[in-house]
């Protein structure tokens, strides 16, 4: 097995590294940029669709397994029948097509968020489902019973959105995107979770050969088409992997894997939510722009952010029975949450923010 997840993990890397030259070339070729301005920081036009290489080295990874187990003897778990390796397939073929489409001609709110729930539905019907709740700090289980088909819904359609939210510094959704995965393909090792492992490795190449071309200064975005991929494809392998075992580990392990674009997004709707703006109105309060403000620079930031993304990520890896006992996995969820509390307080995370160059600040100053 460990031989196997190496290789799909160099085929993905190889392919993204591959195509997202070419990728970029076109999108340039086609005027497929985004622009600078309002609340971006780039100062040029960069090409906006590095997505398609992620999902190529994703889907390459996938049809390398596919091959080995018809052709090569290994043992088969893309093939094993189970109808959530299928669903999971198709709902990364959807969110990718409408990720692409908004990146190339512009999508509607509504529609976009049908889509979305339209991806989420095919492995959510094809049996991949959050079916119960398990107990972070001791035994026991809750049944969901049929509240696991919205909730899961919801689950995936969060995952693919807060990755989608984070996506605002160089190098940033694709690295934070990494880190999650090693977290994610380490349990699915332990857990003995194969379908889980192979959907993380082939993530995990993905982005990382796409970073090759987005890390700063970046020559390439990944585009909605990657982030909502990504986020997506994390969110079917902590179903895949993480909530196989949800008894032992419980929701509380992926929220920490992915903690920092779950926290960014938290503290975004509540600070929007505080000073009376829509919650979906974007501004530049995120946690990147609050230490580009500091004084930090956009690596320095983006490098800050991959620290904290893995302290989290080790936190939930931790939040295992046969690591830590049940007090202890308490002790770790109360530092990871202090810890970040204390970075949002500093960060000044619920004070206003700039909205589309108007200060708020000053506004709310002015009206007093």
């Amino acid at each position: 097995m460990t031989l196997n997840i190496l290789l799909l993990l160099v085929v993905a890397t190889g392919v993204a590294l591959a195509v997202v030259p070419v990728v970029r070339a076109l999108s340039l070729r086609a005027e497929l940029v985004d622009q600078p301005g309002g609340r971006k920081v780039h100062t040029m036009a960069v090409p906006r669709l590095g997505g398609i290489g992620i999902v190529s080295g994703i889907a390459a990874a996938l049809l390398v397994e596919t091959a080995g187990e018809l052709f090569w003897g290994w043992p088969h778990v893309l093939l094993s029948g189970d109808g959530q390796v299928l669903g999971t397939v198709l709902g990364i073929a959807v969110i990718f097509a409408v990720g692409l489409v908004d990146d190339v001609r512009g999508m509607k709110a509504g529609v976009k968020l049908g889509g979305q729930i339209l991806a989420a539905l095919f492995p959510v019907m094809l049996g991949l489902r959050i079916e119960f709740f398990g107990n972070p700090f001791g035994e026991g289980t809750i049944p969901l019973g049929w509240w696991s088909y919205p909730l899961t819904v919801i689950w995936l359609v969060a995952f693919a959105n807060v990755f989608n939210l984070i996506d605002g510094l160089d190098g940033l959704a694709g690295g934070v995107a990494a880190i999650s995965g090693a977290s994610f393909l380490a349990l699915a090792i332990v857990m003995h979770q194969s379908i889980a492992a192979i959907l993380a490795v082939a993530l995990i190449g993905g982005c990382l050969g796409f970073l090759r071309y987005n890390f700063n200064p970046a020559s390439i975005y990944m585009g909605d088409s990657g982030s909502l991929s990504i986020g997506f494809v994390l969110g079917c392998v902590s179903l895949t992997g993480v909530m196989k075992s949800a008894a032992a580990i419980s929701l509380l392990a992926p929220l920490l894997i992915i903690g920092v674009p779950v926290f960014d997004t938290a503290s975004a709707i509540l600070r929007r939510s505080l000073h009376g703006r829509p919650i979906h109105e974007a501004d530049n309060g995120h946690i990147h722009h609050r230490l580009l403000h500091r004084g930090f620079s956009v690596r320095q930031t983006v490098l800050v952010i991959y620290a904290w993304a893995g302290m989290l990520a080790l936190g939930g890896f931790a939040m295992r029975p046969e690591v830590l006992p049940a007090w202890a996995r308490a002790v770790v969820l109360i530092v990871m949450v202090g810890l970040s509390a204390g970075m949002a307080y500093w960060l000044g995370l619920l004070t206003p923010a700039r909205i589309h160059g108007d200060d708020v600040e000053s506004r709310t100053r002015s009206k007093r």
